[in-house]
């Protein structure tokens, strides 16, 4: 058997930083971070056509500062900033402390793993051929295709 080592551990200050930054006593670390798993789940599942690429919970003293990145900010933050109201207040729902709630665009989503990744996974949903898809994702402008082929 080999052994098995987690993505997100093994490139830790490499070229990657975790996606929850706070610190909790034993009693209250149960509660916090089923919050952040609920928050996370909540945004992917309420904002699915925007392409999420990553969420960010930070929690200083009792604040929660959450960060999105994300392909389409226009769709989050809807028309003259409605959407993201209410997206803001259903987030302050679910946790106590004060929340925080900032949306970061993603310059180049086509070098984001996860973006090229549900990119994907959606062309495959509509049933477009499997050889097509992963073309169509390997194909991008900066040029490593070309290298990686040659």
């Amino acid at each position: 058997m080999g052994q098995k080592v987690n993505p997100v551990g093994m490139r830790l200050q490499v070229n990657r930083t975790w996606d929850s930054r706070w610190y909790a006593d034993t009693k209250d670390y149960g509660d916090l971070l089923l919050e952040d798993i609920k928050i996370r789940e909540f945004i992917k599942e309420e904002c699915k056509q925007a392409g999420i690429s990553k969420v960010i919970i930070e929690r200083p003293h009792r604040k929660c500062r959450v960060t999105i990145h994300t392909a389409r900010p226009g769709v989050i933050i809807g028309k003259k900033g409605a959407d993201i109201e209410t997206l803001r207040k259903k987030l302050a729902a679910m946790t106590e402390s004060e929340l925080h709630l900032n949306i970061v665009e993603v310059r180049k989503p086509e070098l984001d793993a996860q973006l090229v990744a549900e990119s994907i996974a959606q062309q495959l949903e509509r049933r477009v051929s499997f050889r097509r898809a992963m073309k169509r994702a390997c194909r991008t402008p900066c040029g490593w295709a070309r290298w990686a082929s040659g």
